[in-house]
């Protein structure tokens, strides 16, 4: 066995290259503190007694960051131990308002006429309904800053209405989202109350960072060891990926794959600079982008 693997992994080495970068660009998960500690408060909100005023949750941090794979690992460890489901994972549609909030909830509960509705009273009485019959008590909102790029009275109402299922139905709301849900949320005392907050924030060049790179590159099966934790490289990734989990796999991935095609069967600097890997934060002003003017 390679060392540098897990033992699963280390059993791909004598697999041809088209497994090997199958298994390299197939999604995973990565456990780490930010994960742990959401984890940790969606299961004490599951686990709680019934409330007059249930608390909520807010997962924030940036875009490409991991929430989304939280939430929904979360939801399907949940279904793996439950006899029943009482954690239900909400795609936040795009668009003010009611009519699209309740479009997205719908959508999620798999109800038969979420395309359908036309009146909003409808709507609402039909949402009501789901809850009332399913009884869930974790409702997880992905990407909720898409429901707030509205006027303030929608928003507005979309809180009184996260308020309402709260005290009806009794089931804690978990929003997941960008800095922007943060900064809604406390914009007035009585929301800000209600909800606790677990960061997901940008990667440190860190102990933390180091031991992501190990985990990853346990994943990979290559047959040399790349030693990414270890700087320069560490260095370069956390400076390219700009902390963000996303991106650091993303890298590791396509520098992965092309050690396998080249033959060298471990990622190096020079693996990395090959890739011209431009940083989120400078994809608009890149040269790419400027040939296409």
């Amino acid at each position: 066995m390679a060392d540098h693997l897990l033992p699963s992994t280390s059993a791909l080495l004598d697999a041809d290259a088209a497994t090997r970068i199958a298994h390299i660009r197939a999604p995973r998960w990565i456990g780490h503190p930010g994960a742990s500690a959401a984890h940790d408060a969606m299961r004490r909100l599951l686990e709680r007694p019934p409330s007059l005023r249930p608390r909520g949750l807010l997962i924030a941090g940036p875009y490409h960051n991991g929430k989304t794979m939280i939430a929904e690992r979360f939801a399907v460890e949940h279904l793996r131990r439950a006899d029943r489901q009482r954690v239900w994972v909400i795609q936040t549609r795009e668009g003010a308002g009611l009519s699209h909030f309740y479009a997205s909830i719908l959508s999620g509960l798999r109800a038969p006429q979420a395309a359908g509705w036309r009146s909003l009273s409808r709507a609402s009485e039909q949402v009501d309904h789901l809850l009332d019959s399913l009884k869930p008590r974790l409702l997880i909102f992905d990407e909720f800053h898409s429901a707030l790029r509205g006027r303030r009275q929608d928003v507005k109402a979309i809180f009184s209405f996260l308020r309402r299922i709260a005290r009806v139905h009794d089931i804690s709301p978990v929003l997941v989202g960008e800095i922007a849900v943060y900064d809604a949320l406390h914009d007035t005392e009585e929301m800000g109350s209600r909800f606790d907050t677990v960061a997901v924030s940008r990667w440190g060049f860190d102990e933390d960072f180091a031991t992501l790179l190990d985990s990853l590159e346990a994943s990979m099966p290559l047959a040399h060891a790349s030693n990414l934790s270890r700087p320069p490289l560490a260095k370069m990734i956390h400076d390219l990926s700009e902390g963000l989990i996303g991106e650091v796999v993303d890298i590791v991935t396509r520098t992965a794959v092309a050690a396998v095609e080249s033959g060298e069967e471990r990622i190096t600097s020079s693996t990395v600079m090959a890739l011209g890997y431009v940083p989120l934060s400078r994809r608009r002003n890149s040269a790419l982008r400027h040939s296409m003017t």
